[in-house]
């Protein structure tokens, strides 16, 4: 079962950072744009390093509070979930 999760959190952070990186790519071409929802809701399915990852390198959504702050408790809170688990 642990490496199941392994599994599923390597994808879910995965798509979550191409996510981030496409909204970004629609931000500057100025199109229809992923809701904010959509990309907080991936951080918390378990896409929490991808979506940190993907605020740092894309450099987005770095002026949102809960971007800012919200991904980075999130992610401690699942790597907290995660140790207690194994």
């Amino acid at each position: 079962m642990k490496v199941g999760l392994l599994y599923y959190l390597a994808i879910v952070n995965i798509i979550t950072f191409i996510v981030y990186g496409i909204d970004k790519l629609k931000a500057k071409k100025g199109r229809w744009r992923i809701p904010e929802s959509t990309l907080l809701l991936l951080a918390i399915v378990g896409g929490s390093m991808g979506a940190w990852c993907g605020v740092r390198v894309w450099h987005h959504k770095t002026l949102h509070k809960k971007f800012k702050y919200g991904i980075p408790l999130i992610l401690a809170i699942q790597i907290g979930l995660l140790l207690y688990l194994i």
